[in-house]
């Protein structure tokens, strides 16, 4: 107890000057007489959610993020090795005890594009009855949504492109192609009140155009929120994106389509994904896509590394003192399982880091 009063009260002496280093260095400073053992935790220390942000710039974030988790379809979508569907599941559920809210299941696709998620069905059946979460599917087209909604499905996903050369090699079509194939998806999910997702990919810049003008990716996500899409999701497909050229994006978004509607899906291909994150988070954004253990990537995008990291999503988060009602050590877990799966090591810096600081607190 009198070593907890000694750290508060080097707490509210410090105020903003507290760094993990400083806070102890302070604290052995003072002395320690009471024979307690201190141990001090950075992790605890980042997952401050009582923190106060007292700049002008923190005071802008939000209270509260909604992490829509892509793991699962997103991040083993490319696996060449099929994972077995029971594998599949225990992922979802563990994603879910976790307390993520929004896992993208699987992709009602042809087999014969994307054979890792031939069991599509076979998930939808097994996770059918999992409470306190939404399972997105992704459909291409109309035979991929009646497939999903025969399945049980709920809420479905769509994805267009702004950029016209990836659209062609992605889906096989041009993007105004893409939006009349769509129309027809939307038009039957309304009239079963389906809700739907709309992606765009290629926001920032495209592995064949170069750089994709704001007003295109504007002109995409407008096109998907009046066909109906509830939720637009803005893709840095190959990760090229910097704060420099996501604001303009979605400055120019903004003024088309509802900020409340928009969600941000960043890869990490720069190391830029974070910075952007809480970038669009200073613009209002409020909801982030993010694939455990930094699984996934791009087929068309060759270099392209993986989705950011859930794991590290959720650190930086809790360290602003913003709520997502996620259990790191849990999601942890989560991605220590597909890792060991996928026989490789996570992509997470925040994994690896905890995964050693444990691994050294045992010798």
């Amino acid at each position: 107890m009198i070593a907890a009063r000694r750290l508060d009260k080097i707490s509210r002496l410090m105020g903003s000057r507290a760094t993990p280093s400083a806070f102890l260095k302070a604290f052995k400073l003072l002395g320690n007489d009471d024979g307690d053992a201190v141990r001090f935790s950075t992790y605890h220390y980042s997952s401050n959610s009582n923190h106060s942000p007292t700049n002008k710039v923190l005071r802008n974030l939000p209270a509260h993020v909604k992490i829509v988790e892509v793991g699962p379809r997103d991040g083993l979508q490319n696996e060449k090795e099929i994972v077995p569907t029971s594998t599949k599941v225990q992922l979802i559920k563990m994603l879910v005890s976790s307390g993520l809210t929004v896992v993208e299941a699987t992709s009602f696709v042809s087999p014969k594009w994307v054979p890792q998620l031939a069991d599509a069905k076979d998930v939808m059946d097994a996770i059918r009855n999992i409470q306190g979460a939404r399972f997105p599917v992704l459909t291409p087209n109309l035979k991929g949504f009646e497939a999903a909604v025969s399945a049980g499905a709920n809420e479905v996903a769509i994805f267009a492109s702004a950029s016209e050369s990836f659209s062609k090699s992605n889906i096989n079509c041009s993007i105004e192609d893409s939006l009349a194939r769509f129309r027809d998806v939307v038009s039957a999910a309304r009239e079963i009140s389906l809700p739907v997702r709309g992606y765009v990919s290629c926001v920032v810049g495209c592995p064949v155009e170069g750089i994709v003008p704001p007003s295109k990716v504007a002109y995409v996500a407008k096109q998907l929120f009046d066909m109906g899409c509830s939720e637009i999701s803005l893709g840095d497909t190959i990760g090229v994106g910097t704060p420099g050229t996501v604001i303009p994006m979605l400055e120019n978004v903004m003024n088309v389509v509802p900020i409340d509607n928009l969600a941000v899906h960043f890869h990490d291909t720069y190391g830029q994904a974070l910075s952007n994150i809480l970038t669009s988070l200073q613009m209002g954004i409020r909801t982030v896509d993010s694939s455990v253990s930094g699984l996934g990537g791009c087929p068309y995008a060759k270099g392209a590394s993986g989705n950011v990291a859930t794991e590290d999503v959720v650190y930086m988060l809790n360290g602003l003192g913003i709520e997502t009602n996620v259990d790191l050590e849990k999601l942890l877990l989560a991605g220590d399982f597909i890792c060991k799966h996928l026989r490789r090591p996570p992509s997470s810096k925040t994994a690896v880091a905890l995964s050693s600081k444990k691994a050294n607190s045992k010798l």
